[in-house]
């Protein structure tokens, strides 16, 4: 039986998720929508042949199996909540928003209490089950390097902040590094993969950024080292066509990741 789908957020990656229910790529039901920019939920409704209902959140999360949130890392909060407190399973898109401890603590312990399970793709990056298998060992230390194009870094907070002019580099420029934790906060559109990283890692990735005035693609080189030996993963991500600071292999991980809640047998850490 078809899992009912509540999607949260309409933008490049959710509608890439419910394309995808709508295709019947995904045995599920796409059963409502919210989002708080009428134009991004109504282009998304409009390309749709089953046509999901629109309603307000708490609603949504009433009509849902699972609940996506691939809204904002500011909505995860409001988000989890409606969706766990109600036995229901969610989907968490805006991984940085979990990197705010006491909220990770909050969600777990409410997913514990009511039932509910809390899925979080491996987005942009590969290599997350190894390093998860890794993880079960001693992980020295995961480093992220992420280089991108000018265009997906626009409008950043940190980019903004720092005032930096994007098109004035000639050459492939480290412009941040630090913990993911804060790199989260400073690229909240860029490189959720941290937040997802270090939740695996289980303390702070180390985080790279890099812009490239000639990249065409998003690219994500992680390396980790423990007990375990070195592993080196990368991927050459092309950008959503629907938004250039989204990689597209990370809206293919949310559908794979709702293909294989509808699944009995599951291969993979």
């Amino acid at each position: 039986m078809p899992i009912k789908v509540g999607l949260v957020g309409c933008g490049a990656i959710g509608f890439e998720i419910a394309s995808a229910i709508d295709r019947g790529d995904v045995n599920a039901d796409l059963a409502a929508v919210f989002d708080r920019n009428p134009k991004n939920m109504n282009r998304l409704i409009e390309a749709m042949r089953n046509k999901p209902e629109v309603v307000e959140l708490e609603e949504l999360a009433e009509l849902s199996d699972i609940v996506v949130e691939a809204a904002s890392q500011a909505a995860v909060p409001q988000v989890a909540e409606a969706a766990l407190k109600r036995g229901k399973d969610i989907m968490i898109m805006s991984v940085g928003a979990l990197m705010d401890r006491e909220l990770y603590r909050r969600i777990c312990s409410m997913a514990e209490s009511s039932g509910g399970r809390v899925y979080i793709p491996s987005g942009a990056i590969t290599g997350l089950d190894g390093l998860k298998s890794a993880s079960v060992g001693r992980l020295k230390r995961v480093v992220l390097t992420s280089t991108k194009p000018p265009a997906s870094l626009e409008g950043a907070p940190y980019v903004v902040e720092k005032n930096m002019d994007l098109r004035s580099f000639r050459e492939p420029t480290l412009i941040y590094e630090g913990p993911a934790s804060e790199a989260v906060r400073a690229f909240p559109a860029n490189v959720n993969v941290a937040a997802t990283l270090s939740l695996t890692y289980g303390q702070d990735a180390w985080v790279r950024i890099v812009v490239d005035p000639k990249a065409t693609v998003n690219v994500h080189e992680v390396v980790a080292e423990g007990d375990f030996g070195r592993m080196v993963t990368r991927v050459e991500n092309v950008p959503s066509p629907r938004n250039p600071r989204t990689s597209y292999l990370a809206a293919l991980s949310a559908i794979a990741t709702l293909r294989n809640a509808t699944l009995n047998v599951r291969i993979g850490t």
